[in-house]
């Protein structure tokens, strides 16, 4: 296997590595899944297409695109299946991509799901997600998020301090996007949290397949004028983008209406 990552190393008051789940790649002749059990779908590559999104989360959460169009640097906490990595290499390739997962076993399946290795514009970091993010320096444009453990969120990565690190990590008009799972009972606590975290700049909306919630949170002055941007942006991304961004942008279009009603 093909394990081209760098790594790093827990600074002494974040949390340690907890024991991590065993992934597995599991194929047939259409597609290969990676999963760390049978009952839920960590990511899904179809073979005959290895950078498509087949999953509706992660065509939701390129719906930066519409607050950052065109971003330089983008991080991701949790590479999995490597989808939103490989489809951002292909699509955005001017922009670098980091890429942090703390599973050593996911990196190491890189090679199953057409994981591209290290190179000018892509690294694949192995350590923890929160510990990369409390390092301010190399500040990314777009920040996603998508790390769970067998409980759900991992605690490091939706505590107040980690959200206060995202925003710091942010350069102005940056985007965070985290991922998050509907049936969570703390979803709520988490988005207050990152509401304090980018005072209340912070959209939530439904991914395209139920189960999950896609967070956005901004970080510059100019959030409230993005509304009136959006339906020109995604005609702008369209060329460019193998997704349709029009469910995403509609969702976003009236989350910004009921964050800004009322207001002067």
């Amino acid at each position: 296997m093909n394990e081209s990552a760098g790594s790093l190393t827990n600074s002494p008051d974040l949390p340690s590595q907890p024991v991590l789940a065993q992934p597995f790649a599991q194929e047939d002749f259409r597609s290969i899944t990676l999963r760390f059990d049978l009952s839920a779908t960590q990511s899904t590559m179809h073979k005959s297409a290895p950078d498509k999104l087949v999953l509706g989360y992660t065509r939701t959460m390129m719906g930066f695109l519409i607050l950052q169009p065109k971003p330089k640097r983008i991080a991701m906490i949790g590479l999995g299946g490597g989808s939103l990595a490989k489809y951002c290499l292909r699509h955005i390739p001017d922009a670098h991509f980091t890429a942090v997962e703390i599973n050593s076993k996911v990196i190491e399946l890189r090679d199953r799901f057409g994981i591209p290795p290290d190179g000018a514009n892509f690294q694949v970091l192995s350590g923890d997600g929160a510990v990369y993010v409390s390092n301010h320096t190399k500040p990314v444009d777009v920040l996603l998020v998508d790390g769970f453990n067998h409980d759900g969120q991992p605690r490091q990565l939706c505590s107040a301090r980690f959200y206060n690190d995202c925003y710091a990590k942010l350069r102005k008009n940056g985007v965070l996007v985290i991922n998050m799972l509907s049936s969570d009972w703390q979803c709520d606590a988490y988005v207050a949290r990152i509401q304090t975290s980018f005072d209340n700049q912070v959209i939530v909306i439904d991914a395209e397949e139920s189960g999950n919630k896609i967070v956005f949170a901004y970080k510059g002055t100019d959030f409230p004028r993005l509304a009136s941007e959006i339906s020109d942006r995604v005609r702008a991304l369209k060329p460019s983008h193998s997704i349709s961004l029009h469910a995403t942008a509609q969702k976003l279009s009236q989350q910004f209406k009921q964050l800004y009603s009322g207001r002067a």
